[in-house]
């Protein structure tokens, strides 16, 4: 005689028949960084003092401690630049483009690498620019307009990034060192317009916004076999230089190899000299100090930065999420530390999805009680956003998931996703209004959610989602992978627009339609009791969310 357990095996069989049929499994169209090895999921939920890797979308991260708040600056698709303010090194909080550029020019296309720098009480942005050829890269400057990081910049530059008293030349990765009183720029650049091989240069700043001198060459990426993009490539690159400064010491920290490749890495240069205009003033490290592993890969572009009490230091990266030849990729955080004898040390890139515990003094306020929200506003202060920054908008009829970009730019499909910060719930309803708008996979609602990240099922939690083909599912993700629980056809008039419900008591789970509460899914899983809500939609789904709304239970 069959057994329960038989039977339950042979109704998630035919589940996953089902979910295949309909398009709930995995996309192969999806992209996500490579799943680690996660801890045993049926110790449940992570609290509130953890997160995972990758925390958002999105390469060449800078990052700088304001007060009490971290300040992140972005390209925004190549074509602008934003800044997001956050209370918290794990979180990219709230984000707002800060300028755009002209539909057409020298600076039109190709906005690469912008750094926000507080220079004589305002906020500037270094960053890179083009006409759409690579070729015509050049260093401009952001001016803010106001006091506010996130307020509107008028541009300036070209600058003179050529050698003595010739023209601007090619330039990219700018950024500030201040030493001694005095300030320098920073960059990458080609010795001429025919030679694509990136050294470094420095040249001293005048103004925020004019160099004061011609460039000098600070290093060649000929040095060490390491610093090729391949071993027998005669093609090599010193890029994205980032000033780090401990106890009267000052580094630079390079990438070098390629950002297309897997074999990116991080590299150092320290000042031994008085004269940081004399290149025999540097020394270059003979060994990288940050390489891939089998699991993060690409690694580079990296500032380092303190947690908000001051006792550890921290640093931002960016890493590929697949090894193929491309510019996609997200964006970790993680401890760095340093040798008694005064050297930064990065140790490993930690792998995507392993716990870790936020940063030295990161406030957490547990949100437990019920409430409603009108996603018809920005609410990018309360909620984390985890995937692609160019398949989310906040509008006016609500918080659009999978939205396709109009000009997209290395993008990828990661089952976008929404998380209430510091969420913490136990026994909950929580609902949902949803219209789908198109694409025939699920949008839906996530519950005793934690350690959410930017992947397909990068988060702890349970998922029930809407199946645009008329189904309903239940299901648990367990970091890296998705198990159903529970699914089956629902019948409903007006299925583009619904609203979806899901309650949690103890080990039972139930979800159903409003105005379908007769056709509810219902399982007994005990594997997390607690965590945060949120939105998630799958494959190339697109839905438009108008409300969420939270309620306890018991």
């Amino acid at each position: 005689m069959p057994t329960r357990s038989d039977a339950l095996a042979s109704a998630r069989s035919r589940v996953g028949r089902a979910l295949r049929a309909v398009g709930l499994r995995r996309d192969d169209t999806a992209e996500t960084p490579p799943p680690a090895t996660l801890s045993d999921p049926a110790a449940g939920a992570l609290g509130l003092d953890w997160f995972v890797n990758p925390i958002a979308e999105g390469a060449d991260p800078f990052v700088v401690r304001s007060g009490e708040t971290y300040l992140w600056c972005q390209s925004e698709g190549d074509r602008g630049v934003a800044v997001s303010r956050s209370t918290r090194l794990t979180s990219r909080g709230e984000r707002r483009v800060v300028w755009r550029a002209p539909e057409t020019g020298p600076h039109s296309r190709e906005v690469w690498a912008p750094e926000l720098h507080h220079l004589d009480d305002r906020w500037h942005i270094y960053l890179a620019a083009s006409d759409g050829h690579n070729r015509e890269h050049r260093a401009y400057v952001l001016v803010a307009d106001s006091d506010d990081p996130q307020g509107c910049y008028t541009l300036h530059g070209p600058l003179a990034t050529g050698d003595a008293d010739g023209p601007a030349q090619w330039a990219i990765d700018m950024t500030v060192l201040e030493l001694g009183g005095q300030r320098y720029a920073v960059w990458s650049g080609w010795p001429d317009e025919q030679t694509p091989v990136q050294h470094l240069y420095i040249a001293p700043l005048a103004t925020p916004t004019a160099l004061g001198g011609p460039r000098v060459q600070l290093t060649s990426p000929f040095d060490y076999p390491w610093e090729r993009i391949a071993d027998d490539s005669d093609e090599a690159i010193n890029e994205a230089p980032q000033v780090l400064m401990r106890d009267g010491r000052t580094f630079l920290l390079f990438s070098c190899g390629s950002a297309l490749l897997p074999s990116y890495k991080l590299a150092l240069l320290e000042l031994i000299g008085e004269d940081p205009l004399d290149p025999a003033c540097w020394h270059k490290h003979p060994e990288p100090v940050f390489t891939s592993t089998e699991s993060t890969f690409g690694v580079g572009h990296g500032s380092a930065v303190t947690t908000p009490d001051g006792s550890q230091w921290w640093l931002a990266f960016h890493a590929k999420i697949n090894r193929r030849r491309n510019f996609k990729r997200v964006t970790h955080v993680q401890p760095m530390d340093w040798t008694p004898d005064g050297l930064p040390t990065f140790g490993e890139p930690v792998a995507a999805g392993t716990p870790l515990a936020l940063p030295g003094g990161t406030p957490i306020k547990p949100r437990r009680d019920g409430q409603s929200w009108d996603l018809r506003r920005d609410l990018r202060g309360e909620f984390d956003y985890f995937g692609h920054q160019q398949y989310v908008e906040w509008a006016g009829d609500g918080l659009h998931l999978g939205r396709p970009p109009a000009h997209p730019v290395n993008v990828f499909r990661s089952a976008e996703k929404v998380v209430l910060r510091d969420g913490d719930f136990t026994d909950l309803r929580v609902s949902t209004d949803l219209r789908m708008v198109e694409g025939r996979q699920a949008a839906g609602v996530l519950l005793r959610t934690s350690a959410p990240a930017v992947g397909v099922d990068a988060h702890r939690g349970y998922f029930v989602g809407w199946v645009a083909r008329g189904r309903l599912v239940l299901g648990r993700s367990d970091g890296s992978t998705w198990t159903v629980l529970d699914s089956r056809a629902v019948s409903i008039d007006g299925a583009k627009s619904l609203t979806v419900i899901a309650e949690a008591r103890g080990d039972q789970i139930t979800a159903y339609l409003a105005g379908a509460p007769d056709q509810r899914l219902q399982a007994s899983d005990a594997t997390y009791t607690r965590g945060s809500v949120g939105l998630r939609v799958v494959g190339t789904t697109h839905a438009v969310f108008s409300s969420l709304k939270v309620e306890r239970l018991g």
